[in-house]
């Protein structure tokens, strides 16, 4: 059995295992659905954090912004990257790699500003677990895109997010391009296999804030 992502955090860098690059021959061959037709073990995996600055490259970069889930509070912006205590749920039981599930952006308490109707929603989403080596990360870390255009930034909020599968390794990559490619391929794959009955009804996961005034995008 390979080892999970946190036991590979572990390692001397230099004995880590590089990923293996991306080719043409693999995004040509990818399955459009994966996984078995309901969540199974170690899914569904919850996490939970408040909502921290990344590295800003998702959105100019990619076209495809993340959010970071900040290390002591435990979340994670419409892509969030979650340091290694913040991950710990999922990087203790599950390898590096693209997954995907559910989010949802949750206004603190209190807070004068809150979320707009449409951007509370209960959201799909896909998650990067690990060190994103075209950028060359140094620490383990998970990216939550949510699919999902949003009025504002909401640094500080609690993002609330129930992961359900497995969608590939993680990659490198020889051009912006080729990992754009996948990452809208991924995109593609998540909303797919959401659309399984077992998958769709953890939008109503009692994880999320289900309030009748929040919509739930399904």
């Amino acid at each position: 059995m390979s080892p999970t992502a946190l036991e590979v955090s572990k390692q001397e860098p230099e004995v880590r295992p590089a990923a293996k690059l991306s080719t043409a021959e693999f995004r040509v061959g990818r399955p459009e659905i994966v996984g078995p037709e309901k969540p199974e073990a170690p899914f569904p995996i919850v996490l939970v954090g408040r909502v921290q600055r990344g590295f800003g490259r998702g959105g100019k970069d990619l076209g495809c912004p993340t959010v970071l889930i900040d290390t002591h509070h435990g979340i994670g912006r419409t892509t969030a990257n979650l340091p290694d205590e913040s991950i710990t749920p999922m990087s203790s039981v599950a390898n590096t790699g693209v997954y995907y599930g559910y989010a949802q952006v949750v206004t603190p308490s209190g807070d004068s500003t809150p979320m707009h109707r449409k951007d509370a929603k209960v959201l799909p989403m896909v998650m990067s677990l690990g060190w994103n080596p075209f950028y060359k990360n140094e620490k383990l870390t998970a990216e939550i895109h949510i699919m999902h255009e949003f009025d504002k930034d909401f640094y500080g909020f609690e993002m609330r997010a129930v992961v359900l599968g497995y969608i590939r390794p993680e990659l490198d990559y020889t051009s912006r391009e080729a990992l754009i490619d996948d990452i809208e391929f991924d995109k593609q794959v998540a909303l797919n296999c959401l659309e399984r009955p077992e998958y769709r009804k953890y939008a109503q996961d009692p994880h999320f804030d289900l309030q009748p005034s929040v919509d739930i995008q399904i």
